[in-house]
């Protein structure tokens, strides 16, 4: 391990060091340091693969292109030893700002305190890390898994059976599957089993988890999906058992491949609520600018989210994210975190 962790720290210091000239001219108007460029940023995420993860980096790249901003980004492939490392390396590095994606607030929260005490501002998205010179990103996960339950009871009325796929001490996780416990009690339903893992290949571990799931418990009828990558799983075993005419799965998150299982002929996923991943990326880009700068963007930044039906995708003819911006204007981007001086993304 502590070979494989110097081998990403190294990594890191030659991303950093091969990021270039891009922004030394700096931006005209902007407060210091933007002025004079040269602004360098880290991006440490804890998990290491997945589209969510893919069209948030796109964002990041698009907003810290337009900023003039030297990045590096880097996973920890879900190794909470790897993403301490690679944010003490940031760290002594020097760069002006992190930001922190995901991840356990317990192994973070120290490393953050020392990146602040070294005058580098942080902002963490998806994890709480309980100090409130740290700006949070946030989905509004409640909002996310309210859209999409009220979804689930219209469909299928109160009383239901069924399931959640879930894993502790990941804040979004948290947030989402607290909601479904309450739905469990106010709607009068069955949660039959809980299930779920976090490693490099979710969808299939999880897949072989539903699997079992599904063969001892025929009766759930409905799967709450708190992340996409647990969705696609479900629906790998679903698929595979042919038992999408009577299990459902509602969902949180979206993506251009979501979208194509979704379309599929008698896909079982049916509903997902969501945040475009890469405006995501592109507000923790902004607000970390801000903070940067001296313009603390406040303890909380908040993106709303937007309900998406399988029915809504298939009659409007969307295939794309792409498609879905352009037919859904909440998905093309945020007025969260912005300034005269920040410019557009490219």
């Amino acid at each position: 391990m502590k070979k494989f962790v110097a081998i990403l720290c190294s990594a890191l210091s030659a991303t950093l060091m091969l990021a270039g000239q891009a922004g030394a001219q700096g931006l005209a108007g902007a407060p210091a340091p933007f002025d004079k460029g040269g602004v360098r940023v880290a991006v440490v995420s804890f998990l290491g693969s997945g589209d969510w993860l893919q069209a948030f980096e796109a964002g990041v790249k698009r907003q810290a292109d337009a900023l003039g901003v030297k990045l590096t980004i880097s996973q920890a492939r879900n190794d909470n030893d790897t993403q301490r490392s690679l944010v003490e390396q940031a760290i002594n590095l020097g760069v002006d700002g992190i930001i922190i994606n995901n991840g356990r607030p317990e192994v973070l929260k120290d490393v953050a305190q020392k990146a602040l005490a070294a005058g580098i501002e942080v902002v963490a998205y998806d994890v709480d890390l309980d100090n409130p010179k740290i700006p949070q990103i946030e989905q509004s996960d409640a909002d996310m898994a309210r859209l999409v339950l009220e979804q689930a009871v219209k469909d299928k009325g109160k009383g239901f059976v069924g399931g959640a796929v879930y894993v502790a001490g990941f804040a979004p996780l948290d947030r989402r599957y607290a909601v479904w416990k309450q739905f469990v009690k106010t709607h009068g339903l069955t949660e039959k089993a809980v299930w779920g893992v976090v490693n490099d290949t979710v969808p299939s571990s999880v897949a072989d988890q539903t699997k079992a799931i599904l063969r001892a418990n025929p009766d759930i009828s409905v799967i709450f999906t708190p992340w996409d990558e647990f969705a696609k799983g479900v629906k790998l075993a679903i698929d595979e058992l042919g038992v999408a005419s009577k299990v459902k799965i509602y969902g949180v998150d979206i993506s251009t491949a979501d979208i194509q299982l979704m379309r599929e002929p008698n896909s079982a996923w049916v509903a997902t609520a969501a945040t475009n991943a890469a405006v995501v990326g592109e507000v923790s880009v902004r607000a970390l600018a801000l903070a940067i700068a001296g313009q603390f963007p406040g303890r909380s930044v908040m993106l709303q989210p937007t309900l998406v039906t399988r029915d809504d995708l298939v009659r409007n003819d969307i295939a794309t994210i792409e498609d879905l911006q352009r037919k859904f204007p909440a998905f093309l981007k945020s007025d969260a975190a912005t300034a005269a001086w920040i410019p557009a993304r490219k």
